[in-house]
Order: structure tokens, then sequence, then C-alpha cells
């Protein structure tokens, strides 16, 4: 789902507004911190879009910036880091405009409160590759902000202009040569009132924006240091007991009865509870609450109305349902003129269910303590999450503490409207009475129940004699991700769920007689977006199928790409840098053939060089060449390793990845029946940085959708047949 076209923030009862803290208050968090200067700031929302509530007019003031008396800058990173650079490229846009010293700056994750806030949805989440995007004015203003006070404090003691006085690397100078550290003014600027208005550096005087920046949190990753949710004990939490739970081997199994005669005797068992829809085994260890968990026999039973979910049975009917007419998303001339084309073409897609498949399965530690409650998990919804835990523990959510731990991936696995697992550790702690860490298996997490939708697009195109367009006639069909959520009312309009369309119905491709139609069957697999949701799908779809019709209007791959971009000049400049960069026109090495695709999500655009071989039936892909437009680049190194990043997780997907269900259950278990691109299959990637605009756009994502479809056009060129499935078989 492409974040930057929707507004979150009608989906919780968070407070629409936080009181503005006193000049007391003020003062009391500075010295409840340690002394220094403590600075929060809340961007107003520009351009709200209806369901938006009032944003909040002021933030506790220890919000987003702490400067110690040493001089060491604390930045509190609103967003999850579960890999892509946030505790390093946000501290960037402060410490640009505060000009400290950044071998002093440090991170950390910023607990769930109305202060976070994400700037462009009123809920503190992370998604949509738009961490930076939605920080990049509110943060330097921070800075800005911090830096004025710190000035006005120096010049203050010097009785001097604050214009005579300017900073460099953590240090005011002022007249005569006078100098002052930030540390030695922190607690005079903590007494001076936050300037309303500041003037923000011109890009030409960036000296941390834009500069390759090793990240803050690698080395405690690297030695061990780094805590994620996975990583807490009974030395973090006195007393923390971890908890198993037991889920129906079938989905939408509901516990018909339970025999736990198996544990007794079993050491370390402390605690077991059952719920409709699990049976949780809580010990004094994981193994123990393991072992436990795998000696209760537990009998399930399913509505026998509902629909027991079938891969083979869903393909079918999807693909009947593509052959019928759909809903409307986007028409332009008329479509029905395909079938006048000189050359035309019929393919049917299919793509199968997606777990997310997380290095760190899911897991969450709460302590209740019955008038209130402490979270640890590393969430992509802070918001929700903690508005679902406290409706689970019977708590206003003001009650509720959710720290914000480092997370081993997501892939948006951790943004689920329903906070599933959290809710299920909330009603377990509430049960039990005692702190617990509830962990999922790698099995728990495969058939947790949350997946990447299926599809299947039919799509009817063909070019005229002269090697145009003459006509593109595409349906979807795939059940809506957001339907039955409270994401709904506002991301489905007119019966169209948005994030089954785009990357088809806002195609920047000039052509004319074009209609994209979506049939949604009845949901009967939960559902979830999946890294650069319906990109996933429709890019694969779009790219291939422009392929095809180049070959069949015997052009270039590229030249007839260029041909119908002229609107487009970001994706044109982006396809162009791909082509040049990978040498696209001179022979590929021996066995081997390149493969191209270009597509614009989440505000950039990525294109795609893929070299490819086969041998012996597998396909090999040797190497990838990228460009990415993705605006104003803050940390160079963490856009080219987010593209590398989304690369591998695509191309785990495009040669492996499939969730299969049968009569209900879900097939696969673990890495050996649902496998992810593994070291010796990553090919050698070059990230090219095409120019962009003045302010950033999303990274995480775009490199997701090319590379499926630029490994299928490839494999074409080797093999002179066309991919239509995934994953590839050749």
């Amino acid at each position: 789902m492409d974040f930057s076209k929707m507004n979150l923030a009608s989906i919780t009862d968070a407070p629409a507004a936080v009181p503005k803290p006193s000049r007391r208050k003020f003062l009391q968090s500075s010295a409840a911190l340690g002394g220094g200067l403590v600075l929060g700031f809340y961007l107003p929302l520009r351009d709200r879009l209806a369901h938006a509530q009032p944003a909040p007019k002021a933030v506790p003031p220890n919000a987003f910036l702490r400067i110690g008396k040493d001089g060491s800058v604390t930045v509190q990173v609103k967003h999850l880091e579960f890999g892509q650079g946030v505790m390093t490229s946000l501290p960037m846009l402060v410490a640009e405009e505060l000009g400290c010293d950044w071998s002093k700056v440090r991170s950390e994750l910023a607990p769930a409160g109305a202060a976070y806030a994400h700037t462009m949805f009123g809920m503190q989440m992370t998604g949509g590759s738009s961490s930076v995007v939605n920080s990049w004015d509110q943060l330097r203003t921070v800075g800005a902000q911090a830096r004025t006070m710190l000035v006005q404090a120096a010049a203050n003691q010097w009785k001097v202009k604050p214009g005579d006085c300017k900073v460099e690397n953590g240090t005011i100078l002022g007249p005569g040569g006078k100098k002052l550290g930030f540390g030695a003014v922190a607690e005079a600027a903590a007494k001076l009132p936050v300037p309303e208005k500041v003037t923000l550096k011109p890009a030409s005087e960036f000296r941390i924006i834009g500069k390759p920046t090793r990240r803050i949190d690698a080395p405690d990753k690297v030695n061990g240091k780094a805590k994620f949710g996975l990583d807490l004990t009974a030395k973090d939490i006195p007393n923390l007991h971890v908890a198993l739970v037991l889920h129906a081997p079938m989905l939408g199994g509901e516990l018909k009865s339970m025999n736990a005669d198996k544990l007794k005797g079993l050491p370390g068992i402390t605690h077991v509870v059952e719920s409709r829809n699990f049976v949780a085994v809580v010990g004094k260890s994981y193994w123990a609450a393991k072992k436990g968990r795998d000696a209760i026999e537990a009998q399930w039973a399913v509505d026998p109305k509902a629909p027991k979910p079938d891969s083979a049975r869903l393909k079918s009917e999807y693909s009947q349902a593509a052959a019928r007419p759909g809903k409307v998303a986007k028409k332009v001339g008329d479509p029905a003129l395909v079938k006048t084309a000189a050359k035309s073409i019929v393919a049917e897609y299919d793509f199968p269910f997606l777990a997310h498949a997380a290095m760190e399965p899911l897991n969450c530690t709460v302590s209740y303590k019955g008038d209130s409650a402490e979270l640890w998990v590393g969430s992509q919804f802070q918001t929700p999450d903690q508005v679902a835990a406290a409706k689970a523990l019977g708590l206003a959510p003001e009650k509720v503490k959710l720290n914000t731990m480092i997370a081993g991936g997501g892939f948006g696995r951790r943004a689920n409207p329903a906070s599933d697992y959290i809710v299920e550790a909330c009603e377990i702690a509430k049960e039990v009475k005692v702190p617990i860490k509830v962990i999922w298996t790698r099995e728990d997490d495969m058939k947790g129940g949350y997946y990447r939708p299926a599809y299947v697009h039919r799509v009817e195109a063909g070019v005229d004699a002269a090697g145009k367009i003459a006509g593109w006639d595409h349906h979807i069909v795939g059940q809506s991700i957001v339907s039955g959520t409270a994401f709904e009312g506002f991301l489905v309009k007119d019966g169209i769920d948005n994030t089954s369309v785009e990357g088809v119905a806002d195609t920047p491709y000039d052509i004319p007689n074009f209609q994209c139609a979506l049939t949604t069957p009845t949901k009967v697999v939960t559902s979830l977006w999946w890294r650069s949701v319906g990109h996933t799908h429709t890019a694969f779809v779009m790219e291939t199928m422009i392929d095809e019709l180049a070959h069949a209007a015997k052009a270039d791959p590229v030249a007839f790409r260029t041909a119908l971009l002229t609107k487009h000049p970001r994706v044109l400049k982006t396809l162009a840098l791909a082509a040049e960069k990978s040498g696209w026109g001179k022979p590929a090495p021996k066995g081997r053939a390149r493969g191209i695709a270009v597509h614009e999500s989440f505000g950039s655009v990525c294109a795609q060089v893929a070299e490819v071989s086969i041998d012996n039936g597998q396909i090999k892909v040797h190497k990838v060449v990228a460009a990415i437009d993705c605006g104003l680049v803050v940390n160079p190194l963490t856009v080219e390793a987010q593209v590398q990043s989304a690369i591998a997780y695509g191309l785990s997907a495009a040669l492996h990845g499939a969730i299969t269900l049968k009569d209900g259950v879900v097939e696969q278990s673990n890495f050996h029946d649902y496998p992810v691109l593994r070291g010796n299959e990553m090919p050698v990637v070059e990230v090219h940085l095409a120019p962009g605009g003045d302010k950033p756009t999303g990274v995480g994502e775009p490199g997701t959708p090319p590379i499926a479809p630029a490994v299928a056009n490839a494999v074409f060129a080797l093999t002179g047949k066309r991919v239509r499935s995934l994953p590839m078989k050749v």
C-alpha cells in the first residue's frame, strides 16, 4: 500500500490533543532527565485528508531531543527500527540543523505516545516507506529550534547579540574568540522559550545529510549488546516467565477440548491458560514452556458452514472470475479496441499467498500490574497496538506503556490492525498475573494465518501494425487486505481496494484504450500487507506484459518503454540510468541474458536490470544493476542497503515463495518448505542514485517490485518462454 496517498488517523481512539506543558513541567522534565536541554516538536499536518483528527498543538518537551551536560545528543526515534536504518537517518536530520558533533549523537527508540504520531497519518506507526519522508521537516525543525536556543543562551551569558554567534561541530563561537560547548549552556537553554519559527538550511549547506554515514546501531548489533524483543530475560524484568501458545492446526479453528494430563511432572511449568482460540503453557524457561506446549492434547472445531481455504480451488475460482467482467478501477478511451490489434496477447498470471518470514519470530513481553501494564514489543503500529492491549487488559490506553524494541524484520507482519499476537500476550498476562514473554516459534509464525493474498490477473493487450499499443484490458482478482479492518472506510472507494490495484490503475505508461478492473472475492484467508503491498504482483504483470508487447512490436524493451514514458521524466530518467549502467544493448556474458523492469511506488522510481542464466533447470541471478530516484538522499549507505535488501526479499518470493493451503490447513511450516534466498543465491548488486528532488521519497519498499519481472524478462530472453506464475519454474 502506498501510504503517501492515505491518512490513518481515524483508526485509533488515541487522544486528539496533548495538553501544552507549563514552564514548571518543562523544567521538571529536564531535571528528570539529568539536566540539559530537552525538546519536543509536532509538525501540523498539511493537506490533511478528511478522515484525520486534529493534530496535537504541543507535545511533552522531552519528546525528540536531549542534550546532556557532557554535550551528548540523544535523539528519540519515533519509528520502529527493524533493519531499515532509521536510528541513524532520523538523527542525521536533527544533527544537520543542530550543528552538533556527530560522534556524540546517540539514538533511542521512542515508546508509544501521541507526541510521536506520524505527521501525515495521525498515529504512531512505521510503514509505507515513509519514516524519513514524514520526519524531514519535523526533525530538522527540532534541530534548528535547539540550535537557536543554545545560541541564545550563550549570547545571554556573553551579553552579545545571537546574530554575532555561530555554531560549529557542537560548539558555539562568539566574538573575540569566545567558545562554549553545547553541554555548558544546555541547562540555560532549557529555560528559554521554544522558538515558533526557525530558518532551515538550504541543501547547499548540508554537511551531514547526503553523506555516507555508518549506522549508529550497527556496533551493538554486531557485539550482541542490542536488545531485540526476543532477547529480554529475567535479568531485564524480574520474575519473567515464558509462554508458548498452541493454535489450531487449521484456519478458523476453535478449541473444543483440552487434556493437560501429560504436563504433570514436567519441570518448570507454572500455568496453563485456555482461550477460545489457543492454549498457552507458561513456564520458567522457553524449553519448559515448549515441552509443555508440545505435550498438550487438544481437539479443535471449525464451523461446518465456514469455507475451508484450498489453494488449488481458489486459483480455479479466481481464474473463472478473471474471465468475467469486474468493477472498473480506471478506464481510458475504449478498451474494446484491443480486439482490433494487429497482434494481440491474452495472458493469465497467478500469484500465491506469501508469508512474511521475518528472521525474528513474533514475540511480546507483558508485565500486568492490575491497574497498569507495560509492554516490550517490536511494533510497527504503536498507537493501535497500545489501544488494543489496553482493551484486552481492561485498562485505559494511558495506563499501558508500550516500549518499542528493535525488531529482526517485519515486512508488514508487525503492522497488524488486529494486533493479534499482542492481544494474545495481554490475555495470558492478565490471567497468570506474572510478567510473561510470549514467543511464537518459526512454525507458529509460518502457520500464523496472516499472508499476502493470492491473486490472479488476466490481461488482453495488443499492438497495431505500427507497433503501438492498441489497447489493454486488465482484470485483477484477489481478496482485500483491508476489508473488515478499520482501514476499509477510507482505503476502499466505490468497491475498489486501492491496495489491490496500485501499480496498474496508476501506471505511468501512456496507454490509450486502457482499463483496469477488480474483483474482490469474499475473504477466506486472513491477509496482511507484505513488503511493497499491491506492487508485489502488479509490477510483475505490468512489466512482463510491456516486455511481451515490445517483443510483439519487434522493438527493444528499453526503447519501447521510453516511447510510453514521455510524460513521466522521473521514470524515464531512472530507466535510462539503469540501462546505461548495466551495459544494455551490449552482449551479455556467454550463457546469460538480461531483463529489465521499472516501477514507481511509494513516491520513488526504481529500475533494475537482472543478468540471469539457467543451469539444470535452475534460475541463477548473477548480477542486478539498480537505479533509484528517491528524491533527496539523506544517507546513501542506507539507500544502497535498502535496495539490496529489497532485491533479496523480492528474489525469495520470485524463486521460492509460496504458502499453499489444503482444506484450511497451511502446508508449509519452516524454511525447509518455505525457503528464503540463500547466501549463495544472492547476486552482485549495484545501486545507482538518480538525481532527485529537494525532499526525500520512499526507500524501503520500491526496490522489491522490479526484481521479479526483470528476472522473468531475462528468462524469456534466454528461453523464449514467458513466466506467468510465481514462484518461477523453467
